[in-house]
Parts: structure tokens; sequence; C-alpha cells
């Protein structure tokens, strides 16, 4: 006979067809530049009531785990959010993603501002300046990036050999 500790009792029938019924789950493996990566949500709606006094939008709460296979090593990272979106809006699937799509956005836009425009090197600290120096440089992306550039290292390298050039494209646009 199996013998069940409090940590792997069963689930009675009952409790075990509501918490089905409030979760859902999806996977997607993706492979390239060399690695593999395997992307698991399971969405949930059962802590919603419990959470609703601190968060009055909260529709689910759901939890990622991503694991990437790259030059003979595994490594898994898990994260669990919040989101105002209710299952109706957005299951499992459509949470992956959404959370595949927040780091396409969170590497197109910061990687240009870290690498190509030195914002991790920059060594302003204090005062209102790195508020000043961030909105010059989304100034400069949006700038940029009309101007019909393959890239804005291409952009910038090009208008620092040719700032009138530059200077011309910024005048034809307006």
């Amino acid at each position: 006979m199996r013998q069940f500790s409090p940590l792997t009792r069963a689930v009675p029938p009952y409790q075990q067809r509501l918490r089905d019924a409030a979760r859902t789950s999806a996977k997607a493996i993706t492979k390239g530049h060399g690695r593999r990566e395997r992307r698991t949500v399971v969405a949930s709606t059962e802590l919603t009531a419990y959470l609703q006094p601190v968060w009055k939008d909260l529709g689910q709460v759901y939890q990622i785990t991503r694991e990437r296979w790259a030059g003979g090593q595994h490594s898994v990272e898990v994260a669990y959010r919040i989101t105002s979106l209710k299952p109706v809006q957005a299951n499992a699937a459509r949470l992956l993603e959404l959370d595949r799509g927040h780091w396409g956005i969170e590497n197109g836009l910061h990687y240009v501002r870290d690498v190509t425009l030195g914002e991790d090197a920059c060594r302003v600290r204090s005062g209102n300046a790195p508020q000043l120096m961030a909105a010059t440089r989304n100034l400069a992306l949006g700038l940029l990036r009309p101007m019909g550039f393959p890239s804005i290292a291409a952009a910038t390298q090009r208008i620092m050999m040719h700032p009138i050039e530059g200077l011309r494209r910024l005048l034809e646009r307006t």
C-alpha cells in the first residue's frame, strides 16, 4: 500500500478538479544560436481572491520556467508574475507569447542603449543628470531610427564621419 507524507498526500478529487479548472499551462521550445530553450508557463486564478485587496485589477498569476542548454551547460530560471489580463483575455499560451515579446522589446531597446550608446559605461550618477542623459539618448534614438540606416550603430558611425549629411537628413524630415 502506498504511503503518503503531508507533502505528497493525494489531493481529493473535488479539489483536484477545482485546481485543474483554475490552471492552464503552455510550453514552447526554441533552437538557435547554438542553444536550445524550453519555456513553460503555468497560469492560475487560484490566488486572485487572496491578492485582490493588494492588486485591485489582478487577473491571474503565473510562473514561467526557462530552461537553457548551451555549450554543454544547463540552466534553469523560474520567475513569478502577475497580470491584469483575465484568463479569457490571455491563456497560458498567450502569456508565453507576451513574455517572449517583452524580452524582444527589452533586448531591442536596452541593448542599443547599453551597447551602442554606452549607457552602462556612463559615469553620470548624481542629481537630475541621469534622467537628462536617458532622455537625450531616447531623443537620439527617435531621430536616428527613421533616417533609413540599417542599424543605430551604422547611423552613429555615418553621422560621426559625415556630420553635415546627418544634419541634412535631420532637416529634411521636418
